[in-house]
Protein backbone atom coordinates (compact mmCIF):
# COMPACT_ATOMS: atom_id res chain seq x y z
CA UNK A 1 0.00 0.00 0.00
CA UNK A 2 1.22 3.16 -0.84
CA UNK A 3 0.25 6.86 1.14
CA UNK A 4 -1.97 9.14 -0.39
CA UNK A 5 -2.02 12.95 0.17
CA UNK A 6 -3.86 13.28 3.14
CA UNK A 7 -2.49 10.06 4.88
CA UNK A 8 -5.27 8.50 3.75
CA UNK A 9 -4.17 4.90 2.65
CA UNK A 10 -4.50 4.40 -1.22
CA UNK A 11 -4.57 0.79 -2.26
CA UNK A 12 -2.16 -0.11 -5.66
CA UNK A 13 -3.93 -1.98 -8.85
CA UNK A 14 -6.87 -1.12 -10.74
CA UNK A 15 -10.16 -3.00 -10.37
CA UNK A 16 -12.02 -3.22 -13.93
CA UNK A 17 -14.77 -4.47 -14.86
CA UNK A 18 -15.77 -6.66 -18.03
CA UNK A 19 -18.72 -6.02 -20.42
CA UNK A 20 -18.70 -8.06 -23.10
CA UNK A 21 -15.46 -7.08 -24.80
CA UNK A 22 -15.07 -3.87 -23.34
CA UNK A 23 -13.54 -2.77 -19.77
CA UNK A 24 -15.10 0.13 -17.38
CA UNK A 25 -13.50 1.53 -14.20
CA UNK A 26 -14.50 3.71 -11.67
CA UNK A 27 -12.62 6.85 -11.90
CA UNK A 28 -13.06 9.86 -9.64
CA UNK A 29 -11.43 12.87 -11.53
CA UNK A 30 -9.61 16.25 -10.19
CA UNK A 31 -9.63 18.69 -12.50
CA UNK A 32 -7.41 21.72 -12.80
CA UNK A 33 -5.12 19.83 -11.45
CA UNK A 34 -0.47 19.83 -11.59
CA UNK A 35 -0.54 17.80 -14.71
CA UNK A 36 -2.42 14.83 -15.75
CA UNK A 37 -2.12 12.28 -14.09
CA UNK A 38 -2.73 8.70 -12.09
CA UNK A 39 -2.86 9.42 -8.34
CA UNK A 40 -3.90 5.65 -7.50
CA UNK A 41 -6.74 3.67 -6.22
CA UNK A 42 -8.62 4.36 -3.42
CA UNK A 43 -12.32 2.48 -2.02
CA UNK A 44 -11.87 0.52 -5.39
CA UNK A 45 -11.90 4.02 -7.31
CA UNK A 46 -8.94 4.92 -9.46
CA UNK A 47 -8.03 8.07 -8.79
CA UNK A 48 -7.05 10.49 -11.56
CA UNK A 49 -5.93 14.54 -11.87
CA UNK A 50 -5.90 16.09 -15.40
CA UNK A 51 -5.01 20.01 -15.94
CA UNK A 52 -7.98 20.44 -17.92
CA UNK A 53 -11.13 22.74 -16.31
CA UNK A 54 -14.34 20.95 -16.51
CA UNK A 55 -15.62 23.60 -18.64
CA UNK A 56 -17.53 21.88 -22.07
CA UNK A 57 -16.43 18.48 -21.43
CA UNK A 58 -12.27 19.50 -21.38
CA UNK A 59 -11.87 17.39 -18.25
CA UNK A 60 -13.68 14.52 -19.64
CA UNK A 61 -11.49 14.77 -23.03
CA UNK A 62 -8.30 14.95 -20.81
CA UNK A 63 -9.18 11.64 -18.83
CA UNK A 64 -10.11 9.70 -22.00
CA UNK A 65 -6.59 10.67 -23.51
CA UNK A 66 -4.95 9.91 -20.53
CA UNK A 67 -6.12 6.60 -20.05
CA UNK A 68 -6.08 6.04 -23.95
CA UNK A 69 -2.24 6.68 -23.90
CA UNK A 70 -1.91 4.33 -20.89
CA UNK A 71 -3.83 1.51 -22.51
CA UNK A 72 -2.51 2.06 -25.99
CA UNK A 73 -5.66 2.38 -27.56
CA UNK A 74 -6.77 5.26 -29.81
CA UNK A 75 -9.04 7.68 -27.39
CA UNK A 76 -11.93 7.68 -29.32
CA UNK A 77 -11.88 3.81 -28.08
CA UNK A 78 -12.54 5.35 -24.55
CA UNK A 79 -15.59 7.05 -23.01
CA UNK A 80 -17.51 8.26 -19.93
CA UNK A 81 -20.67 6.44 -19.46
CA UNK A 82 -21.52 7.72 -16.66
CA UNK A 83 -21.09 10.75 -14.72
CA UNK A 84 -20.12 13.63 -17.65
CA UNK A 85 -21.33 16.60 -14.96
CA UNK A 86 -19.67 14.57 -11.72
CA UNK A 87 -15.85 13.90 -10.17
CA UNK A 88 -17.07 10.27 -9.82
CA UNK A 89 -17.41 8.60 -13.49
CA UNK A 90 -17.25 5.35 -15.05
CA UNK A 91 -15.49 4.90 -18.17
CA UNK A 92 -15.17 2.60 -20.86
CA UNK A 93 -12.78 1.38 -22.78
CA UNK A 94 -13.99 -0.36 -25.89
CA UNK A 95 -12.62 -3.69 -27.43
CA UNK A 96 -9.71 -4.26 -24.71
CA UNK A 97 -10.10 -7.12 -21.67
CA UNK A 98 -10.30 -6.28 -18.04
CA UNK A 99 -7.05 -7.71 -17.31
CA UNK A 100 -5.38 -5.69 -20.44
CA UNK A 101 -6.56 -2.39 -18.65
CA UNK A 102 -5.82 -3.30 -14.93
CA UNK A 103 -2.55 -3.90 -16.33
CA UNK A 104 -1.96 -0.80 -18.03
CA UNK A 105 -3.48 1.52 -15.31
CA UNK A 106 -1.83 0.00 -12.69
CA UNK A 107 1.35 2.08 -12.70
CA UNK A 108 0.52 4.98 -10.61
CA UNK A 109 2.48 8.39 -11.54
CA UNK A 110 4.94 9.61 -9.28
Amino acid sequence: MTRARGGSAAEVGVMARARGNDAEVEVRLRPRGRGDQLLGMEDGVLRVRVSAPPVDGKANKALCRLIAKRVGVAPSRVSVVRGEKSRDKLVRVEGVDKAAVEGALEAVDR
